[in-house]
């Protein structure tokens, strides 16, 4: 029945095959299957330390076999956290949902209440990747943080560590982020970064902050946001605070860093942009934590594909991807799809971005997420004007501008209406009145949001409808202000196309 491999007592020994160990085990009665699980546990603690430490898993399933389930909640949510960490993301979920399926079979106490609020939102930080911060078993999750944390204010019983309530609170955030809610953002970011000012906890100021500044920039409020960004990473310490990457959806300081990066650029200042993306990559690569990088990985990419580096968001994608595929996090992955998609057609195949953008929208869409649509859905839309399929542009953007109008993901709103403006000339019957109001537009609104880098956008696309009116002299009075305000990142795609448009201008 056994194979013996070594010499006793060193021996180890192995069932012939794995329904022979099965029957075997089915042979045990209760009581002396219990009490050989305990040997088993106790052994494994008293004579082989390195295992019990390294493996707690193992001893969870031996202590919960011997009936001591509280002790294997314990150890469940041990090898949690362990996997958690290491972004092992079904894993991570398996063993929290585990632990708690243990402590509701167990007699309340103090004790295990605290206890099941911290694995209700270790859970919840593991569902956010795994299934997406939006999903309907995230949303599940994150409630029942909520009523545990209620449950036990109400019964005088604040959870040990404060930081616990803020998880929560950052997490209805998010979910706000990822199915864009522009109002429920800055509403909660603001009361979230209220509560910190009021308890004082820098991890929390820090947060607040980061929510704020995020809120903020991504509702169109720029450079208000990025203040808020400035004093949140004014807060971060890697070596004190990076340890609190499972507990806040991301590294913190890599979080900040990339959304920094997306303010600056949009800002006007491409190259403080790509330093902050290295800085949030760098800092996700020390951390080590797969998750952090892949937040890392994304954000950067929509920098690079801002300022023109294609090849470098290309290969940001592809890692994602394989990242992404690797700890089969679904929302990351989804971006990543879309990026391709998204590159595909800049790099001229038209017919394979849209199908490509369209396959990964439906898997965004799929995670219950909306966030970043309004950005590649005129990607979309570029991709079917390309190919002379102008209802499918038309229908395109005209999603991108209802997403705009309702859920107030109002970052890229003049981009919007620029390419809106390009499909209006470029259709069958060209509209360029129609193109004029939709060019104006966009200026307006990359330049009540400060936003300098849409503004050159919609200036050269205007200046080169006013050059092909014959009105250069207007063109030229539009676009050179708009270049002349720029201070770096001369050596990017749009800088570069605007000097080459102003020079045609000027001959």
């Amino acid at each position: 029945m056994l194979f013996e491999q070594g010499v006793p007592p060193h021996a180890s020994y192995l069932f012939k095959h794995a329904l022979v160990q099965d029957a075997a085990y089915g042979t045990l009665l209760r009581q002396p299957r219990r009490a050989l699980h305990a040997r088993i546990a106790k052994a494994l603690q008293n004579r082989f330390a390195e295992i019990a430490e390294s493996q707690p898993a193992l001893l969870a399933h031996h202590y919960t076999e011997a009936g001591l389930v509280e002790k294997g909640a314990s150890l469940s949510g041990k090898a949690g956290r362990r996997s958690l960490e290491r972004s092992a993301l079904a894993e991570a979920t398996a063993h929290f949902t585990r632990a708690l399926d243990q402590i509701s079979t167990l007699t309340a106490t103090r004790e295990l209440r605290r206890e099941q609020i911290k694995l209700q939102v270790d859970l919840v930080n593991a569902l956010m990747h795994l299934k997406g911060y939006a999903a309907p078993e995230t949303k599940v999750a994150l409630e029942q943080a909520r009523l545990f944390l209620e449950r036990s204010q109400a019964l005088g019983e604040p959870p040990e560590d404060p930081l616990l309530l803020f998880s929560v609170l950052f997490g209805e955030w998010g979910v706000n982020r990822i199915a864009f809610n522009g109002d429920a953002m800055r509403q909660l970011s603001a009361q979230f970064l209220a509560l910190a000012a009021k308890q004082g906890l820098t991890v929390a100021m820090m947060n607040g902050h980061r929510a704020v500044g995020i809120s903020l920039v991504l509702t169109g409020d720029i450079s208000e946001g990025r203040k808020h960004l400035d004093q949140a990473i004014a807060l971060y310490t890697p070596a004190e605070h990076s340890p609190l990457a499972t507990r806040f959806g991301t590294d913190i300081g890599t979080s900040i860093l990339s959304y920094r990066s997306i303010a600056l650029w949009l800002l006007g200042y491409p190259e403080a942009a790509l330093a902050d993306t290295d800085r949030a990559l760098d800092a996700a690569r020390r951390l080590g934590q797969a998750v952090s990088l892949m937040f890392a990985i994304h954000h950067v990419s929509l920098t690079h594909l801002q300022v023109g580096n294609y090849a470098a968001a290309q290969a940001d994608a592809d890692q994602l991807l394989a990242l992404s595929d690797d700890k089969d996090a679904s929302f990351l992955r989804s971006l990543a799809i879309v990026m391709r998609g998204c590159l595909l057609t800049l790099n001229g195949d038209n017919f394979h971005g849209i199908q490509t953008i369209t396959r990964g929208i439906a898997a965004v869409r799929s995670t219950g997420a909306t966030a970043f649509l309004p950005l590649y859905l005129p990607f979309l839309a570029t991709a079917h004007k390309q190919l002379n399929q102008f209802d499918e542009a038309w229908h395109v953007i005209d999603e991108a501008m209802t997403m705009v109008k309702t859920s107030k993901e109002n970052w890229c709103e003049a981009e919007v209406h620029r390419v809106a403006g390009e499909i209006a000339l470029k259709s069958f019957a060209p509209d360029p009145e129609k193109a004029e109001a939709y060019f104006e537009r966009a200026l307006a609104v990359s330049r009540q949001q400060q936003a300098k880098s849409f503004e050159l956008r919609a200036s050269m696309s205007l200046a080169r409808l006013w050059r092909d009116q014959g009105k250069v002299q207007q063109a030229q009075e539009l676009l050179s202000p708009v270049y002349g305000w720029f201070t770096e990142g001369f050596e990017t795609r749009d800088l570069k196309d605007a000097k080459a448009l102003l020079e045609e201008l000027a001959a």
